[in-house]
């Protein structure tokens, strides 16, 4: 008997269902909000000016079809590797599946390396310790430091995954409380500025220290800036799908994935539209796009009291989570491809006693060490988010295909054909923007690159076990 097979008799181990919809919901927030606002709030200001609201309503909708679509879609099969089993079954073809999962992998471990080398950068620092001008490298500090400390770090998120899916909600119910908790209190401090800026002056084609009210501007000139603003701040709804990836984990998750990814979504960007409002509120655009750290600026003005270097401590949580729960859900994807075939079944093993995929966490803490101490891969990481989007496009293609075969069970959330439909559109317009964005067109090359070496692999380790049989016994 297959190891497959095994695992799915009664008695065969097997992952726990341990989150409610509120963890589910955290899991989702922390995931999307990380520590990218507390620097990116300036860049946007830059692009936006006091619009920078408009941007994030914007980015929501492009970012809501391909949610919803995944929020049926989960509704439906509630499995780990959510993505490649999705487009499995829809298409039917081995390697498509493959290379929608490893590139969802490379996504979450490229991530999870960049966040724990900033988490040593931010750590040092918080020390006092010299950080370089050069972002994203390591401080100033003896050799051995760094990387030690950017190992321990590992070794503490992989001790807390591998204990848990309870122990490991808890930190994230922490960290993501921390975050937030930051964030609010920038839109607690800065909310008696609302009202002193005009909410729709935008920046001037004709001049950059100019300004003008985007109303002004036409159908067509507004049409054109919302579009801007979507492309320019998609990228922060980012991690939504990775809940998919622990919908097996979930108690009840027919009805709770749905309500989950909808509810972070609308959570994240009331936060995102709220930061935005409050700190240019406070902060004149012009200045905040020229700041070195906007957010700790904005505090300075908003209250004055407030120890800058807190927010060096807010964003060392908002880091961590970001990392945890890339780890918890590359570990669960690993596992689920394993169970699938498209893996070593030994991968798709969980243990006893934990019920966590044990070999699947410790797998991918080799490899993340080694990226993390291989250098600066700011690059990687932006290539495997320009990846996402094309993954977008296959999960979307796969609801329309499931939606349309006669013998599909329906989902207790369904979503009309028009919103997978969007979902494409969006999501090719945003790879359209990559392409030819000379601040990302670099990271869409590496994306290609990716996407060869995905191939190679392929062919060299061309899995052998998958089958609808598969399919049928994970149902």
């Amino acid at each position: 008997m297959s190891q497959q097979t095994e695992n799915s008799t009664p008695n065969a181990p097997h992952l726990a269902r341990t989150m409610g919809l509120g963890a589910l919901i955290i899991y989702g927030v922390g995931d999307m909000l990380g520590a990218g606002i507390y620097g990116a709030i300036g860049e946007y200001a830059g692009k936006m000016g006091s619009a920078i609201w408009l941007a994030f309503g914007m980015s929501l909708i492009a970012a809501i079809f391909t949610g919803l679509s995944y929020a049926s879609l989960g509704s439906r099969y509630p499995r780990a590797a959510g993505a490649a089993f999705i487009t499995y079954r829809a298409f039917n073809k081995t390697f498509l599946s493959y290379a929608v999962g490893l590139a969802i992998c490379a996504s979450g471990l490229t991530s999870f390396a960049t966040q724990s080398r900033a988490f040593g950068g931010y750590f040092l620092a918080f020390l006092g310790y010299q950080l370089p001008s050069a972002k994203g490298s390591l401080p100033v500090v003896p050799l051995i430091v760094g990387p030690l400390l950017i190992v321990a770090f590992i070794f503490l998120l992989t001790a807390i995954n591998f204990r848990g899916m309870k122990e490991s909600i808890w930190a994230n119910a922490l960290c993501t409380a921390i975050e937030v908790g930051g964030l609010l209190l920038v839109v607690a401090f800065g909310a008696r500025f609302i009202g002193s800026v005009n909410l729709f002056e935008v920046p001037s084609a004709t001049s950059p220290t100019g300004g003008v009210s985007f109303p002004s501007l036409g159908a067509l000139g507004v049409g054109t800036l919302a579009l801007q603003g979507a492309i320019l701040t998609f990228y922060s709804f980012i991690g939504f799908e990775d809940m998919i990836n622990v919908s097996e984990e979930v108690k009840d998750p027919q009805r709770n994935f749905p309500r989950a990814v909808v509810l972070a979504l609308l959570v994240t960007a009331v936060i995102y539209a709220l930061v935005a409002i409050v700190a240019i509120s406070v902060v004149p655009w012009r200045e905040l796009a020229g700041a070195s750290n906007p957010m700790t600026r904005v505090m300075t003005i908003a209250a004055p009291w407030f120890p800058p270097r807190a927010f060096d401590m807010i964003a060392m949580f908002a880091i961590a989570n970001t990392a945890l729960l890339n780890y918890i859900m590359g570990s669960r994807l690993v596992y689920g491809m394993a169970q699938q075939g498209f893996l070593p079944r030994v991968l798709g093993e969980v243990h006893p006693k934990r019920r966590t995929p044990h070999r699947a966490i410790l797998v991918l803490m080799i490899i993340t060490i080694g990226l993390a101490l291989v250098g600066d891969i700011k690059s990687l990481a932006a290539a495997t988010s320009t990846l996402l989007l094309m993954i977008f496009v296959f999960v979307n293609a796969s609801l329309i295909v499931l939606k349309r075969r006669p013998s599909e069970a329906k989902g207790f959330f369904e979503v009309p054909t028009f919103v997978p439909l969007m979902g494409i559109a969006t999501s090719l317009m945003m790879l359209v923007a990559a392409a030819f964005d000379p601040t990302r067109r670099p990271s869409f090359a590496i994306a290609l690159g990716l996407i060869a070496l995905i191939t190679v692999l392929y062919f060299v380790m061309r899995p052998k076990n998958v089958s609808d049989e598969t399919l049928a016994e994970l149902g």
